[in-house]
């Protein structure tokens, strides 16, 4: 067997980011072969995977990136076991190539290739260095119709969102960045009331019908209590742009950029948004 040095274990430590006794290890499995030291310890990661992979993920990253035009964006959530390894230089770096790969790329997913390999392969092998089940649990690929994507990632890097804003309006991305805040810290799940599904409708309706009853409303005037309240409280609780603004909770998003529009120069319409989250199933 030929002397392994440590030059050669720190090299392929440094080319690999595997443990130093793993890369020593496979140095001497490989006779010193370089090449081949390297395919053991992608197996071994392999393997490694396959192990943790039923370990629960609670913990990792969300994150939204958009390219310079506005035009296209790639959100991903990427989760670990632990807090600590979500903190962790390596693990916000894989994210940061996947996200940047994915972008590039211009799609989202599993297979898509960076730097020659799947981003299933990038996974697997940071799990083989960072000893965590690591799992790819959303990847969304968002195009702009005709207006601009603009991104909020959320401090505790755990929530992102993006939203789509169209208008000629100097202040557009400003307000669509007020508007993303928005969705992260309000969670609505339309856009606008037209897309409510009317059997949601009718659900809440026949819960507030019920709610009013149990005060002592009799039926008729149950049913107009029932309506003002869906109008109310689920509307701006669930519609984005019925909700009150987080800077202003006396307008609601409506509203809101209604008057941006009014101080930009023109109308903002806001398109579409997308949410993704640490934990998002």
């Amino acid at each position: 067997m030929p002397t392994i040095s440590a030059t050669d274990v720190k090299k392929l430590r440094e080319e690999t980011d595997a443990p130093m006794m793993e890369c020593k290890a496979a140095l001497e499995e490989a006779d010193g072969d370089m090449a081949r030291a390297k395919d053991i310890l992608r197996e071994k990661g392999k393997a490694a995977a396959a192990k943790r992979a039923d370990r629960a993920t609670s913990e990792g990253i969300a994150r939204f990136l958009t390219s310079e035009d506005g035009k296209t964006a790639v959100g991903l959530v990427v989760e670990c076991e632990t807090d600590f390894v979500a903190k962790n230089d390596s693990f916000k770096q894989l994210v940061d190539k996947l996200a940047h790969g994915m972008l590039a790329a211009g799609a989202a997913g599993e297979d898509v290739k960076i730097d020659g390999k799947a981003v299933a392969e990038h996974v697997q092998d940071a799990v083989a260095v960072i000893r965590e089940n690591i799992q790819l649990k959303q990847a969304v690929f968002v195009k702009a119709a005709e207006g601009a994507l603009v991104a909020y990632n959320h401090h505790d890097g755990k929530k992102a969102s993006v939203v789509e804003a169209a208008g000629p309006a100097s202040n557009l991305k400003d307000a669509a960045y007020h508007v993303a805040v928005q969705t992260i810290g309000f969670a609505p799940v339309y856009l606008v009331k037209e897309e409510v599904p009317q059997d949601v409708i009718a659900h809440e309706i026949k819960i507030e019908m019920e709610r009013a009853i149990n005060e002592g409303k009799d039926a008729a005037i149950a049913e107009k209590a029932a309506q003002g309240r869906v109008n109310k409280e689920f509307y701006q609780s669930r519609v984005l742009m019925e909700q009150p603004i987080y800077i202003d909770q006396k307008k609601s998003v409506r509203q809101y950029l209604e008057e941006e529009g009014k101080v930009g120069g023109g109308p903002i319409t806001i398109k579409q948004f997308v949410r993704l989250f640490v934990g998002m199933e």
